[in-house]
């Protein structure tokens, strides 16, 4: 039996849930999402309004495997619609910034030219004091994925501490060379 998959999902006053076929459908205050659901493996109950389960239909191998992963996935949504997730970026360097221009980020991040990243559709990119950027969103692979390819641009070098790094996040110096 799976630890995850069965507590129950509750589901807060200000978002909507409803099973339509195999698509599960979530509206609240920051947009709207849908997951599609394998039907044929799990059940799904909506109780009243205010709680999700999900069940197995037979309990074997695969589906041990994947029950707890539905779970999360289907809490995930509903907590992003509710509260939203954020990512926070700090540039560590001399002269690193940081400049939203329209859908459009902005970096100079010690490079002969200024990095642009494409903002992507359902997530908000605000920029802070130049060298703090705020990634917000409803969609939590998406923000992470966003925080994750703008961390790539300049990863985190080990003698200094230069580049793109979360905040909170622990960077391990090395000892420069000994004469």
């Amino acid at each position: 039996m799976s630890k995850i998959g069965k507590i129950n999902i509750a589901i807060p006053e200000k978002v909507k849930v409803s099973l339509e076929g195999a698509i599960l459908k979530m509206e609240g205050p920051l947009g709207k999402n849908n997951l599609k659901m394998d039907t044929n493996m799990f059940d799904l109950n909506i109780n009243d309004g205010k709680e999700v389960s999900i069940k197995p239909k037979t309990i074997d191998q695969n589906t041990k495997r994947i029950w707890g992963l539905n779970r999360s996935l289907i809490n995930n949504a509903i907590k992003g619609l509710n509260e939203g997730y954020s990512k926070t970026l700090e540039l560590t360097g001399v002269g690193f910034r940081a400049a939203v221009k329209g859908n459009i980020l902005n970096l100079q991040i010690g490079f002969s030219h200024d990095v642009n990243y494409q903002i992507p559709e359902g997530v908000k990119i605000a920029v802070e004091k130049q060298t703090i950027i705020k990634i917000n969103g409803s969609d939590k692979q998406l923000v992470g994925s966003v925080a994750a390819k703008i961390k790539s641009y300049k990863k985190i070098e080990p003698y200094k501490g230069k580049g793109i790094k979360e905040q909170g996040q622990y960077v391990l110096k090395k000892e420069g060379k000994k004469k």
